[in-house]
């Protein structure tokens, strides 16, 4: 019971550390992504395909990971970026899906839909962390650590014109800021710090497939951003805290595991609806 409960702990990390990075880009500039998973997945795969091929540390994976997510970003959004609202979303879906395919088609490198299995555990300074708890530390740190370096970044001018674009973009252009290149390094930036839980991820479940990196992951790391609030960095944890253990709650009122499931996509559909109207009733209300 404790083990499992340490699991469910470690998953809060990884998706509060997901929902904190695009929290940089969508919260704090509005860019509503879906392509967040895509970047969780490049992050998993680059340091499951180094492990498993020429047993690199993870240090070393988890920089080569970043420089990798972070360069496909940059490409990526040079590009999507010349988009606007509805259109921007279309087009980072189009690009998630561009990415699951190549996971799960790219045979040769990713193994396609078998995934990879036997990915090592995790080497500090010698010593391999292989028991529960400690990797629950160790991703706490994590966790901390991105939440800390978010925070700098958010608090910064840099994260104050950011939130200045997404009050009114054409006001921050007036005063002379290049509101497309903030644009390009936030989405870069929010990329980067999700391949950082991909990497923890593959090492601690030790297989990965594509399965996980899909749309709908996207879209449930996306809801925890929305349910946190959109530029609330501490409202992503306590958010993803309630859906990594709102499964849980559910078995504990004696409901099936098939059942929970469902349950849980019905719970926070309506918890989205439900916020989504206030936003809106709020926004009617207020002052222009």
């Amino acid at each position: 019971m404790l083990d499992y409960l340490i699991q469910l702990l470690v998953f809060v990390f990884i998706y509060s550390m997901l929902a904190q990075s695009l929290n940089l880009s969508a919260g704090f500039v509005g860019l509503i992504s879906l392509t967040h998973a895509g970047f969780f997945g490049i992050g998993a795969y680059t340091t499951a395909i180094l492990s498993e091929r020429i047993n690199s540390p993870f240090w070393i994976n988890l920089l080569i990971a970043m420089l990798i997510s972070g360069t496909v970003a940059l490409l990526v959004s040079l590009i999507i970026l010349r988009t606007v609202e509805d259109y921007f979303v279309i087009a980072t879906l189009g690009i998630q899906i561009i990415l699951f395919s190549l996971l799960n088609n790219w045979t040769s490198i990713t193994h396609g839909p078998i995934g990879i299995s036997g990915i090592p555990g995790v080497s500090v300074l010698g010593f391999e962390i292989r028991n529960k708890f400690w990797f629950l530390i160790f991703t706490a740190v994590f966790g901390v650590t991105t939440y800390g370096l978010l925070r700098n970044i958010t608090s910064s001018g840099f994260g104050k014109t950011l939130r200045a674009i997404s009050e009114d973009e054409i006001l921050v252009q007036s005063f002379g800021k290049d509101v497309y290149k903030c644009k390009v390094i936030s989405f870069t930036l929010a990329s980067i710090f999700a391949s950082i839980p991909g990497v923890i991820y593959a090492h601690y479940i030790s297989f990965i497939d594509p399965s996980s990196f899909t749309v709908s992951e996207s879209i449930f790391i996306l809801s925890i951003v929305i349910l946190g609030g959109l530029g609330n960095l501490k409202g992503s944890f306590f958010a993803a805290l309630f859906f990594v253990f709102l499964p849980e709650l559910l078995r504990l009122l004696g409901m099936p595991n098939n059942l929970a499931a469902n349950m849980r996509q019905i719970i926070y559909g309506l918890l989205l609806i439900m916020i989504t109207m206030r936003s809106g009733k709020s926004a009617m209300v207020s002052p222009s």
